[in-house]
């Protein structure tokens, strides 16, 4: 589903992003990346909207309902048990890929089982939220092809919910990701909780660098697992050709303590500096375009299987 309202150039522009316009009126970022300038001959694009589809504000993690409690002790759990030896643990056993052969479409409708109890602005299957956000940017972004693809399948490693794939509990799955083996920043949601975390007291990890060191670089950086780095290395061991930017997306487009709360910077080096430029035009469309109104699967699936054959194998190891 798209929004369409008027004035829909994005105003916000991250530290990272040096504005400029070229005689196309094409938002030009370092690196030589253009982002179209989006308004159409009827001032029509994608806006982010004031509400959810619950009827409330986006991300609003203190609002008292039902749901924000289970979501509340959702990252209870999360924080306490997400730590470095956990999240080494998982990272050597799901990086073996063995757990299915199968192709992308096939692991999208298998993401019909999938409910994100962590999502406080949706509880929709998630293919629907995959095929909203990939056509919101399609329409906007009618020429970045793998920017379409990556939005469909930027949430596929939540299947490791599912049984066939080990059914770990949603706290080690979905919810936003942070860095473990450094201090936990205070822009983490519920970040109270992790004062129950083992490695919150463990002076080698509870600094600011912890066992890093200042622009390391997010690749060296162990993020607390769940679908992003679990999906990354799907893409990246089975030799997808996603260009860099997609493949950021993929893996860190959960860390909303980097891409919308500007903290752990630190870390990051300048090839994360390029890419978060494309992560900030991503979140837009993650977030916003999740909805109550379902897109026709089997109207645009040509399309997309037609990005999958360019971009990937037939099949793919998981």
């Amino acid at each position: 589903m798209t929004i369409s309202v008027e004035n829909p150039i994005f105003e916000k522009v991250s530290a990272f992003q040096k504005k400029s316009e070229d005689k196309t009126g094409e938002l030009k970022l370092d690196g030589g990346f253009l982002i179209p300038n989006m308004a159409t001959k009827d001032d029509e694009a994608f806006l982010a909207p004031d509400m959810n589809a619950f009827g409330r504000q986006f991300r609003d993690y203190d609002v008292e309902s039902e749901r924000q409690k289970s979501v509340e002790e959702f990252y209870r759990l999360q924080h306490i048990n997400q730590t470095v030896d956990f999240v080494t643990k998982m990272r050597a056993e799901y990086g073996k890929l063995d757990k299915k052969v199968m192709s992308i479409w096939e692991c999208c409708e298998l993401l019909n089982e999938v409910v994100d109890e962590s999502d406080p602005d949706l509880d929709e299957p998630q293919i629907q939220h995959l095929l909203q956000s990939a056509e919101a940017i399609r329409k906007d972004y009618p020429n970045e092809d793998w920017l379409h693809l990556t939005a469909l399948i930027h949430d596929l490693g939540k299947v490791i919910t599912l049984p066939q794939f080990g059914g770990l509990p949603q706290w080690a799955v979905v919810g936003d990701t942070f860095p473990v083996g450094c201090a936990f920043d205070e822009s983490n949601v519920h970040h109270k909780y992790f004062m129950e975390n083992q490695d919150f007291h463990n002076k080698n990890y509870n600094t600011k660098n912890g066992i890093y060191s200042q622009g390391c670089g997010l690749n060296n950086v162990m993020m607390s697992w769940g679908h992003d780095d679990y999906m990354y290395m799907v893409v990246k061991e089975n030799g997808s050709t996603l260009p860099s930017a997609g493949q950021f997306i993929i893996r860190y487009h959960s860390f909303y303590p980097l891409h919308t709360a500007g903290e752990y910077t630190h870390l990051m080096n300048e090839e994360d500096k390029e890419n978060l430029k494309w992560l900030h035009v991503f979140n837009k469309y993650d977030l916003y375009s999740k909805s109550k109104v379902h897109i026709d699967v089997e109207k645009v699936k040509p399309y997309y299987m037609s990005l999958i054959k360019k971009y990937f194998p037939e099949n793919l190891r998981w």
